[in-house]
């Protein structure tokens, strides 16, 4: 569903960026049908996500999310017509070994509560700085870098509310929180597709909420891992970012940028 989305809202960014800035381009983009359908696939795996934080560790939910970017790269091939060469083929197969060693070293576990007022402050304030600063940023690594930032946050949040009662959800500070850094990184995501491939942004912003994830799900949410399994996270973490990254960029140096009708 991720892959779906980032396929149907590149193509739809792309015909719609004009120099906006990220909240002008979204409210320009929500009359389009097909960013539209782009995001009722990111919707629809943001929620099988969610579910899945609440009883699996970040390093595993947010790997296997990001490996959307390898299924956007098949489909943009049935579909839009990309050329899929030997290498992408090599790369997918690294990324898909880097998800069998993270399956098999994940250990269901709980996530620790996070204070409710800290982390609002500690989230909300590099949201807002984020949000106020999109018209600063044209290049887009940079953008699908914070847009991968902003995801971060909506990961974090996310696994320590997951377990939580869902009509309770709205009187949850961290929810709103979510909801914030969802908007704000999907407002990057949608500068950054238009500027950019649509594999390389992903790539990028992807292996930027992959690492943090898993570094603070361990670190601080109690992300357990099967004994004596430590390295099998640490090498399928790396196979995963790795091949993201290689694909992202393969992609952005070699393929000739589609042109887009509009």
């Amino acid at each position: 569903m991720y892959a779906l989305g980032v396929v149907a809202q590149s193509v739809a960014s792309r015909r719609a960026d004009r120099g906006l800035g990220g909240l002008g381009l979204l409210a320009r983009l929500a009359r389009d049908r097909l960013y539209l359908l782009g995001f009722a696939g990111q919707l629809g795996g943001f929620a099988l996500a969610f579910l899945a934080r609440a009883g699996l560790p970040l390093y595993l939910v947010q790997a296997g999310s990001s490996c959307a970017v390898g299924l956007a790269t098949l489909f943009g091939a049935l579909v839009l017509g990309w050329r899929v060469r030997p290498v992408e083929v090599a790369v997918l197969v690294v990324m898909a070994l880097g998800l069998v060693l993270l399956v098999a070293s994940a250990t269901p576990s709980t996530a620790h509560d996070l204070p409710p007022m800290a982390a609002v402050v500690l989230f909300g304030l590099p949201l807002a700085v984020m949000a106020a600063a999109q018209r600063r940023v044209g290049r887009p690594v940079p953008l699908a870098a914070l847009a991968g930032l902003a995801f971060a946050v909506v990961a974090v949040t996310s696994r320590t509310i997951a377990d939580e009662p869902v009509l309770g959800l709205p009187l949850n500070a961290l929810a709103w929180v979510m909801v914030a850094a969802a908007l704000v990184g999907q407002s990057y995501l949608a500068l950054a597709l238009g500027r950019g491939s649509a594999t390389s942004t992903v790539a990028t912003m992807d292996a930027t909420t992959v690492v943090l994830t898993s570094v603070v799900g361990i670190a601080a949410l109690g992300d357990r891992v099967a004994p004596g399994r430590e390295w099998w996270v640490g090498l399928g973490v790396a196979l995963v970012v790795s091949g993201v990254l290689l694909l992202g960029f393969a992609d952005r140096f070699t393929r000739a940028p589609a042109r887009v009708a509009g």
